[in-house]
């Protein structure tokens, strides 16, 4: 006798009544797991396409039922593939008794095989007449009837596989995601750039101030770390040749989560000798303006109760921000003191190391960020908080970096990278004692190998970092990061 299922525990009686029709079937010879393939000769959508010429004509298609009509002796069925749903008729008259008693037993969710011809419905809607059925998969569970619109956003991310069955504009999202990284590759492969692979596990924590997970290497019984860049490796490429290097990265930080940070996500950092930072920021509005004419038809997204116009962006020094929005004027202040008193006569938070240049920063979070609804570029950053950036020649205060916003939100970031080796060895020296001096059980360490490999010359470069998935967010019109990482982070429900 062939091998029939006992009940999971767990199971709901709805759940026990379909594996019920699986065990029947087992039971004849008919297990549908055991069918490996499919001829299927169409979608749905090359049905709807080429409808003329199909028309009268036999085609195979497969996918899942989302819905049934049962009229007696003949019925209507919804299927769902790749491309869209497609409805199917089948009449007791032409596919046989037995088969058509199969048919009305099956359940929604189940996947099937459908042979038949294209005609059109009294009502204009194409369809497929069956002439035969094959049961491909049973479905054990129910599909929810009302998913779409459950305020337990929750349940949507951990059972995505269900989202994407029944939502398709949950689909939609994450296909358009994937052409804003085809866009975003051909973007920059149509300029010369070289897409690479860095390592994800790092030998040691560097001194950044994001936290980084930690892992253990069991052959070398050593501890490793998740990147949480891809900075050092992709320079490192150009001190040796590779003029113009990108990567897309998965980036790890043991941090926060809201609907702007996700613990993994996504980032594009790429880097070009032989410019700077001024080069990296035309290069941004180039791409912005490309990838989203491309994927959305136009230059004007709307967002959040926005209209993003991405075809116009400002540019103005952090210096400059702050005088705009505070009426604060960082060059009032001839000491760090002064800017100390600034900051608690503004109520502003005083950084962990209270320089002018950290201070500065601090007033552009408190004041500034919040304003920045349509594309705009800050640059000349503090150097206190840009340690790989090159100093500003005539303001060594400051560094050639930027950072644009959208929507009040942080995109990307860009320096003119630091190519002098000596002064990058004192800058990681200082910002890994500081770490340590905040945190004693810090492991973190200087890269002295990075340092090694700008001893041995890299070119002046320009370099680039930005988030995809808040691209991705932008683009699609989504809310919250879980909307475009198909598996987000989750902690598990038990």
């Amino acid at each position: 006798m062939a091998h029939v299922y006992d009940t999971p525990v767990g199971y709901t009686e709805q759940d026990t009544i379909r594996l019920g029709k699986l065990n029947a079937l087992i039971e004849q010879g008919r297990n549908p797991y055991e069918i490996t393939t499919y001829d299927r000769t169409h979608t749905s959508g090359a049905v709807r396409a080429d409808y003329d010429a199909l028309e009268g004509k036999t085609v195979r298609i497969a996918g899942r039922i989302l819905g049934k009509h049962i009229m007696g002796k003949a019925s209507f069925a919804r299927l769902q593939d790749p491309d869209g749903t497609i409805q199917i008729y089948v009449k007791r008259d032409d596919v046989g008794e037995e088969p058509y008693k199969d048919f009305k037993a099956l359940d929604i969710g189940d996947i099937i095989g459908v042979e038949g011809t294209v005609f059109k419905t009294k009502t204009g809607e194409i369809s497929v007449h069956a002439a035969g059925i094959v049961l491909l998969t049973k479905s054990l569970h129910p599909l929810p009837e009302k998913f779409h619109g459950l305020t337990d956003t929750d349940t949507r991310y951990r059972q995505r596989y269900v989202d994407l069955i029944v939502n398709p504009e949950v689909k939609d999202t994450f296909v358009k995601r994937s052409l804003i990284l085809r866009e975003l590759r051909a973007f920059l492969d149509g300029r010369g750039y070289l897409e690479v692979d860095t390592p994800i596990l790092t030998p040691f924590e560097i001194g950044a101030s994001a936290r980084p997970f930690y892992t253990h290497h069991n052959t070398l019984d050593m501890d490793m770390v998740l990147r949480i860049e891809t900075e050092l490796y992709l320079k490192r490429l150009i001190v040796g040749g590779l003029d113009r290097v990108y990567e897309v990265g998965r980036i790890f930080r043991n941090e926060g989560m809201d609907t702007k940070h996700n613990p993994e996500f996504t980032t594009i950092e790429l880097y070009e000798a032989y410019t700077d930072f001024h080069g990296m920021m035309d290069l941004v509005e180039d791409m912005m303006k490309t990838v989203t004419q491309k994927v959305c038809g136009g230059l004007v997204i709307p967002y959040q109760g926005h209209d993003i116009d991405i075809g116009h962006w400002e540019r103005l020094t952090m210096v400059e921000a702050v005088k705009k929005y505070s009426g604060v004027d960082f060059n009032d202040w001839k000491t760090d003191e002064d800017a100390i008193a600034a900051a608690k006569a503004h109520h502003v938070d005083l950084p962990e190391v209270p320089t002018k240049g950290a201070i500065l920063a601090e007033f552009f979070d408190a004041f500034v960020e919040e304003k920045l609804i349509q594309p705009t570029f800050i640059y000349d950053y503090p150097v206190e908080i840009s340690p790989l950036a090159k100093r500003k020649p005539d303001d060594p205060a400051f560094t050639e970096r930027f950072e644009y916003f959208i929507n009040a939100t942080e995109f990307g970031n860009a320096f003119s990278e630091l190519n002098d080796p000596l002064d990058q060895r004192e800058r990681f020296e200082k910002q890994v004692a500081q770490r340590k001096a905040l945190d004693p059980e810090s492991r973190a360490q200087v890269d002295y190998d990075f340092v090694n490999a700008l001893e041995y010359g890299m070119p002046p470069t320009g370099g680039l970092g930005f988030g995809v998935d808040r691209l991705v967010m932008l683009l699609t019109g989504s809310d919250s990061i879980r909307d475009v990482l198909l598996f987000p982070t989750m902690k598990p429900i038990d």
